[in-house]
């Protein structure tokens, strides 16, 4: 058919041009909406800047044809032969091409957003510049496809085939790459923040530079792949491969790397910050440099790591071998003014082999506290100062504080290295005398703070009912304290502690004999009967404490509860 009768039957209203052979037929600028030419031959056609919108061109063979700026938007391409063709520009806004044949086609600035282009087969394809948010591209074949500085925001790539794609500054924000091949490709610069790549293959993939700012990548791998300088914020690699790898500089804050492989991965000068390293493998990684300010390893491999130069400002290490690191010396604080890290240490020299590992085993910046309740913040803050006075130049901070069942944790970060355990028993030990004191002064504290609640001669006095109450929390509350203390102290020290506490209810008015026979001494039992250590120290106690204390309150409690193992 002739192109002049073909366009003068569609200016009479016919759409139906099945199977019509229209090869090399200059079509440029002409409307052709809605035409039906399912299965045509447009092979070598000039269609540029012509108007197929809602068109069908099924199975259509358009191999070298021209379509530059045709808009073609809504249009069905399904099994189209569009090798070759020339789409710069061109509209195909929600356009099915799926199963399509786009070997060497030219897509530049093309805009394709929400397009249909499953299982499309190209080699070579030139999607430069062009926009496919929302885009459709399930098990597409897209090896060596040229997608620099494309919009692919939101697009479902699962499956696809992008083997040394080039994706220069592709933004892919939000995308949906599900075990997607990506072997090779080229994603320097690009835009992945939230983007899903579970699964995929990144296997010696260039993302220096690029922005994967909360993506998820577990289980993918990034083995040997290039990540210089990325930013990887938030991002997920839980039992992902980054087996060397190049991570230098890059910006892994509070990033989940649990169960990850990065045994021989470069991490100069990373940023780690908050990040959560449980069962990771960094065995014989490089950290020199890096910044681990409250990081997380737990049950991390480090055997063969280099660690030199890295700051570990209130970092939390649980169940880690760091005997056998490679560390001449670390930084325990960052300097946040000047952006450096600071406190090197040791101060003059070099750590010794092993030396890490010996002294974390009893130095740490964090200090854990186990209370049976929650306490008294005004008790603790002041058993806080106390301990910072105990210590030269020692500063404590609340880092973290949880309630959980009957007890409560407090973490709290110091300003150099400390020996953990033993600063936290000594806080157990001095609260509960602090605790008293605090309750027994709290209005004269108040008054010094110019916080003292006015006196009022109008205000009624508390009646019997609340006297009642008010002593019952108390003696609640000590309860609750002496048998945390009953349960995590030695007699030597647990003996003074709660008869500190016993005074101090009897101070107010509360009866102790309940709490001396049943709580106090069935504690003791109960413990003695559990650990066999406990019970020889509470025997050695029986015969080497003072008269005074033997026959104190809580000596007779202690007395009795002896009395009662020796029975059983």
């Amino acid at each position: 058919m002739q192109t002049q009768e073909f366009l003068q039957r569609y200016q009479q209203g016919e759409r139906n041009f099945g199977h019509i052979d229209l090869s090399g037929a200059s079509l440029s600028g002409v409307n052709l909406r809605e035409i039906d030419l399912t299965g045509a031959n447009l092979t070598g056609a000039n269609l540029s800047w012509s108007f197929l919108s809602n068109a069908k061109l099924i199975g259509a063979c358009l191999r070298r044809s021209d379509l530059r700026s045709a808009n073609l938007s809504g249009a069905n391409l399904s099994g189209a032969n569009l090798s070759g063709a020339n789409l710069a520009k061109a509209d195909l806004r929600l356009a099915c091409l799926e199963v399509a044949e786009l070997n060497w086609a030219a897509f530049p600035e093309a805009d394709l957003g929400g397009a249909n282009l499953q299982g499309v087969k190209s080699d070579q394809i030139n999607f430069a510049g062009a926009k496919l948010d929302g885009a459709k591209l399930m098990a597409a074949e897209l090896m060596e496809a040229n997608l620099n500085r494309a919009s692919l925001v939101g697009a479902n790539l699962t499956g696809a085939n992008l083997r040394e794609a080039h994706l220069v500054e592709a933004n892919l924000r939000s995308a949906i790459l599900i075990g997607v091949n990506l072997i090779e490709s080229d994603l320097n610069g690009a835009q992945m923040r939230s983007a899903n790549l579970t699964g995929a293959d990144l296997h010696r993939a260039v993302l220096a530079g690029a922005d994967l700012t909360e993506a998820v990548l577990d289980n993918a791998d990034l083995s040997r792949a290039n990540l210089a300088g990325s930013y990887l914020l938030k991002a997920s690699f839980k039992k992902a491969l980054l087996l060397r790898a190049n991570l230098q500089g890059v910006y892994l804050l509070r990033a989940d790397l649990s169960e990850a492989n990065l045994r021989s991965a470069d991490l100069r000068k990373a940023d780690l910050s908050g990040a959560y390293l449980m069962d990771a493998m960094l065995g014989e990684a490089d950290l020199r440099e890096a910044c681990l300010i409250e990081c997380r390893l737990i049950r991390t491999n480090l055997e063969g790591a280099q660690l030199t130069g890295c700051c570990i400002q209130n970092w939390q290490v649980q169940d880690v071998d760091l005997s056998r690191v490679d560390c001449n010396y670390i930084f325990t604080q960052f300097d946040y003014t000047a952006k450096v890290a600071a406190n090197r240490f040791p101060v003059d020299r070099d750590f010794e082999s092993g030396e890490l590992g010996r002294q974390h085993q009893e130095d740490s910046s964090i200090v854990k506290v186990c209370f049976a309740e929650s306490p008294n913040w005004e008790a603790l803050v002041f058993t806080m100062r106390r301990v910072e006075l105990e210590s030269r130049e020692l500063k404590l901070h609340v880092q973290f504080f949880e309630s959980a069942g009957e007890q409560s944790l407090l973490r709290l970060s110091a300003n150099r290295l400390v020996n953990g355990k033993i600063l936290g028993d000594r806080i157990l030990e001095l609260y509960p005398n602090m605790l008293e004191k605090v309750l027994a002064k709290d209005a004269e504290i108040l008054g010094l703070l110019d916080l003292a609640i006015p006196s009022n001669s109008a205000a009624a006095e508390p009646s019997h009912k609340e006297i009642l109450l008010r002593r019952q929390e108390i003696y609640q509350r000590m309860v609750r304290q002496i048998s945390f203390i009953l349960m995590s102290q030695t007699p030597d020290k647990f003996a003074e502690s709660v008869q500190r506490l016993l005074d101090y209810l009897k101070q107010q008015g509360i009866p102790t004999e309940q709490i001396q026979k049943k709580v106090i001494s069935q504690a003791i039992v109960q413990r003695a009967k559990q650990d066999p250590a406990f019970r020889e120290q509470l025997l050695r106690w029986e015969k080497t404490a003072s008269d005074r204390v033997r026959c104190s309150m809580m000596g007779e409690a202690v007395r009795y509860a002896i009395a009662l193992l020796i029975n059983d």
